[in-house]
């Protein structure tokens, strides 16, 4: 069934970054970026916190088990967290939406609300029932926080039918959440609205949008820039081609697994979609 398939992509995810979490507590890492943003990072998805006089902006929260976790580091930014931005539905970047319910507003697309409320979707993820988005939006919102103008903007039908890319500006910094895993093979939702296709072209968009001096945080691996944005659009090219001509010249999905994608992109499947899992991401929808 589909809810334990996103169910065993999102453990592995947790667990693929933090497998040392059942020896010591977990702690997240923090990594400074620019004007007043840091990067929390090591289980699940990436976490980018914007700080201000009065308290910090949060993009994406991580797993629910971390939620100590998460407090602990945003303790050290000295104010409660005020606004959290969900650039999707999936727990490993809204587990912690209701630990910082009852201190911050929670924003994001509308279709992360409907997921996350099992409106549209039966297995809907439970362990944030009760702190859905207390403000949704369509097309995107803008915030004016901490000395910076944020742009959320919703790019549909890619990872889900409800991502959000968060640019920080003057800053220069970009959030594309799961529209971005640097340097890995990605996870397509197709159940959720996303498509392998979509995907592709919302990386396209978002790249010819991004100059040299733009960091690029991914919703997984390590903080990047356009030229990482362009050789993980380029993969998405290059292996769907591919998958593409032996598809049509009659070539069944495990002939295709059992052939691979050739040494270029070998260690793209480090991570817990795996090259044989990516052939049947992108055969099944194309």
């Amino acid at each position: 069934p589909r809810w334990v398939a996103i169910a065993c992509a999102l453990l592995v995810i947790g667990t693929a970054e933090s497998a040392d979490n059942s020896v010591k507590q977990f702690s997240y890492k923090s990594t400074d970026i620019k004007a007043g943003l840091t990067l929390l990072s090591g289980a699940g998805g990436n976490i980018a916190v914007l700080q201000s006089d009065n308290g910090v902006l949060v993009v994406d929260n991580g797993l629910e088990r971390n939620d100590k976790a998460l407090q602990a580091a945003l303790e050290q930014f000295g104010g409660r967290a005020m606004y959290v931005l969900n650039t999707h539905w999936h727990g490993d970047h809204t587990g912690g939406n209701r630990a910082l319910s009852e201190q911050a507003t929670i924003l994001a697309h509308e279709n992360v609300r409907l997921r996350l409320a099992g409106q549209d979707n039966d297995d809907a993820d439970k362990s944030v029932a009760d702190a859905f988005p207390d403000i949704t939006y369509d097309d995107g919102i803008t915030l004016h926080f901490g000395g910076q103008t944020v742009r959320v903007v919703h790019f549909p039908g890619g990872h889900t039918d409800g991502d959000s890319v968060v640019y920080f500006e003057p800053a220069h910094v970009v959030h594309l959440g799961d529209l971005m895993f640097a340097d890995y093979f990605p996870y397509v939702d197709v159940d959720s609205g996303g498509s392998v296709t979509g995907y592709i072209n919302n990386v396209a968009a978002i790249e010819a949008q991004l100059d040299d001096e733009h960091i690029v945080i991914p919703g997984h691996g390590q903080i990047t820039d356009k030229q990482g944005v362009r050789r993980f659009h380029q993969m998405m090219i290059e292996t769907t081609t591919a998958i593409a001509e032996m598809k049509s010249a009659g070539q069944s999905l495990q002939q295709i697994q059992q052939q691979g994608l050739g040494d270029k992109w070998q260690g793209w499947g480090d991570f817990f979609i795996d090259e044989s899992r990516w052939i049947s991401i992108v055969y099944n929808d194309l």
